[in-house]
């Protein structure tokens, strides 16, 4: 296997399958003499291995990623009964070992090809997901985390994005983008019951099997507060699509306001960083930024 991958982060963390089986051997040794494979497209915090067909396992490689680890260990298992396609439930949690200074999760691997992979985003698939996001939305929220940036008052993050914005320049239609940026602004800050939301539903997190939902991964953004961010998908998918996606999920002007804000917060800050690294996600992103900034 090729073990030279794509650095993410100028200050990250070398993974590779060394790595991996000495932290397995030293501390969960019932799973070292699993087949190995590390997936080629892991997320950016994070390298992705699979065991075998029915495990994987997921080792943060900057710093901010590690947060991410207790907060998955400790809630999507709670979560899991309640949802309707599978969710990466963690089996254990590991410790910093032979060099490698994080915590890390052994998981339940979850079967499906990412929607960005599959060219098949259907009125019927947009129905299925936005009724996950519904049932995720009704799961009681005691004690539950913060999320990431999305899913906080879309008034925090109003400096980063117009700086982002003003750096991108001619990149994107600026002018437009701003505007889009204050429409979210001015819906006001979401004014029911905080919800748990996912803060990172975009293709690449939505696997689909025989053309249906089958699971939804990377949680690193789970927490409680505004469902408007879990909206942002909506403008990955085709206009009939998006505006049943809308529609199952009952998101009023405000609310849909604020959710193609976060398209352009996500995209404007993911473009730049990521443009060497990560080309093909890239393109996606800025087709993602040019739907939402026509309507």
């Amino acid at each position: 296997m090729n073990e030279h991958h794509a650095k993410m982060h100028k200050d990250e963390v070398s993974v590779t399958d060394a790595t991996v089986r000495l932290l397995l051997s030293s501390q969960f040794p019932q799973w070292s003499e699993k087949s190995l494979e590390r997936l080629p497209d892991s997320g950016t915090d994070s390298a992705i291995y699979r065991l075998d067909d029915d495990t994987g396992i997921r080792l943060p490689r900057i710093h901010w990623a590690v947060a991410q680890v207790d907060k998955e260990f400790d809630w999507l298992g709670q979560l899991a009964p309640y949802l309707p396609v599978d969710i990466p439930v963690p089996l254990a949690k590991g410790e910093p070992d032979g060099g490698y200074p994080y915590p890390w999760l052994v998981y339940r691997w979850v079967n499906g090809t990412s929607l960005d992979q599959t060219n098949q985003p259907t009125i019927d698939l947009a129905r299925q997901i936005a009724e996950f996001v519904l049932a995720l939305e009704q799961i009681p929220t005691e004690g539950g985390p913060k999320p990431g940036n999305r899913g906080l008052p879309i008034a925090d993050r109003d400096r980063a994005t117009r700086v982002g914005i003003e750096q991108l320049g001619n990149t994107i239609d600026s002018k437009r983008a701003l505007s889009v940026w204050q429409q979210a602004l001015d819906a006001g800050p979401w004014n029911g019951p905080p919800v748990w939301v996912h803060g990172d539903l975009l293709p690449g997190n939505i696997l689909i099997n025989n053309g249906k939902l089958s699971g939804v991964i990377d949680w690193s953004g789970l927490g409680v507060g505004d469902p408007a961010c879990d909206g942002m998908l909506a403008w990955a998918l085709p206009p009939d699509a998006r505006e049943v996606f809308r529609h199952t999920l009952g998101f009023d002007d405000a609310t849909w306001a604020r959710a193609r804000g976060w398209v352009v917060e996500q995209t404007i800050l993911y473009i730049p960083y990521y443009q060497h690294s990560l080309p093909q996600a890239v393109d996606d992103a800025m087709r993602r930024l040019a739907v939402a900034l026509e309507g």
